[in-house]
């Protein structure tokens, strides 16, 4: 049998041929000028709402300035992995900010938020243990647990009772690990963090919170979805990545010191990987510097995702609820989604399709994501284009 026949047979690719035919393919746009609020794509001006800049920090000045000056310090790259010849007094000085912001003893830090999922569960969790996984969680966490040799349980989203029906199942002699984003990147949805903290002292689990999309968004300072919900002492292992607040690349685990240490020795994604360059270290760490001096920032984010639903709704846009910046826009069927993001790319706006197997089958979305600097002109160009092209292609409008 020839390897690559699933290559040029598989279904997805078959999908991509076709849109690509049509004319209706989403993916891959090219970016010709920085990340923020209004982009230029393939010579074309969007309304970006299809990012997770969530601080407007990509384009920041000082962040910038920091990655710039770092790189004339360490140079381009570390050319090895932590654990030989790639740590810099920039990793361990930001590994140890991280750490006090998120109030926990240490924290280790990777090369991506992919990998530190990868890198945290495969080291932690064995082949005699459970890992219980909420169906919705990012593909880096059920990698990670393919990685681990441990017994994945998915529960049903968000669904509480679900997982215990899952933990009564598990032998009391048997390792547990429950992971959940904090925020689901897709719904916009937030976990049930008291409840998974109350399952989770029941049945004597560990709990690993991936916060990629809280970050510097929920909470007081920003801390993310244990402190927006005062639970921080509770979450074992605080997950996430360095791509959207933090305007950089990398992903870190804030955890107890003695976790950490065991990690940084036995996790074969962070010993056999180069090490986070020193100009994204930098934009993280001064990312995180504004994320604490300047609280607007969350403030302004959360009044512009409020105005956008209720230019949303005042336009009869049908979306998924949520308290977040994620507003999920419904557009149901496959063809309805990817004539929608080419209608939309045309009109000046850039959106995210999301389909199968990522959402059910009929019940296909535009994620749509906001920026703290977004203004309430483009909230309204947007929400003006997004009701036009739904119009014409008679899909998700309430009469």
């Amino acid at each position: 049998m020839d390897l690559f026949k699933k290559c040029s047979e598989n279904p997805t690719i078959l999908l991509s041929e076709k849109a690509k035919e049509e004319n209706i393919y989403p993916y891959f746009h090219r970016l010709e000028s920085k990340q923020d609020i209004v982009v230029e794509m393939e010579g074309k001006r969007e309304i970006m709402i299809g990012s997770n800049n969530y601080l407007g920090l990509t384009g920041n000045q000082e962040v910038i300035d920091a990655a710039v000056e770092a790189t004339k310090k360490f140079g381009t790259g570390c050319s090895g992995s932590r654990f030989l010849n790639g740590t810099t007094s920039a990793h361990v000085e930001l590994e140890k900010e991280l750490a006090e912001f998120l109030q926990k003893e240490d924290c280790v830090t990777m090369s991506t938020g992919f990998q530190t999922n990868l890198g945290v569960i495969s080291a932690i969790v064995g082949r005699n243990d459970y890992v219980l996984c909420d169906k919705e969680n990012h593909a880096s966490i059920y990698d990670a647990i393919k990685l681990s040799y441990g017994k994945l349980v998915r529960y049903e989203h968000n669904n509480m009772e679900d997982l215990e029906e899952k933990l009564k199942t598990i032998p009391e002699s048997a390792g547990i690990l429950i992971v959940t984003d904090g925020v689901f990147s897709m719904s916009g949805d937030v976990c049930d963090l008291p409840k998974l903290v109350e399952l989770k002292n029941k049945y004597g689990a560990k709990l690993m919170l991936d916060d990629a999309h809280a970050l510097g968004i929920l909470g007081e300072n920003g801390r993310g979805t244990a402190e927006y919900f005062n639970l921080e002492k509770d979450v074992d292992l605080i997950c996430g990545t360095f791509s959207k607040s933090l305007a950089s690349l990398g992903g870190y685990c804030a955890c107890d010191k003695y976790v950490a240490e065991f990690i940084r020795h036995t996790s074969r994604p962070f010993i056999f990987s180069a090490s986070i360059t020193p100009a994204c270290l930098a934009a993280a760490r001064k990312s995180l510097e504004i994320i604490k001096r300047e609280p607007e920032r969350r403030k302004n984010l959360l009044e512009v995702s409020a105005y956008m639903r209720k230019c949303l709704s005042d336009r009869g846009i049908i979306y998924k609820e949520s308290s977040t910046p994620i507003i999920p826009i419904y557009t149901y069927s496959v063809e309805a989604t990817l004539a929608a993001c080419k209608r939309l790319f045309e009109e000046g706006v850039y959106v995210n399709p999301v389909l199968p197997p990522a959402t059910p089958v009929g019940e296909c979305l535009i994620r749509t994501s906001y920026t703290a600097t977004h203004t309430k002109e483009l909230m309204e160009e947007a929400a003006d284009k997004i009701l036009k092209v739904f119009t014409e292609l008679g899909i998700n409008i309430q009469k």
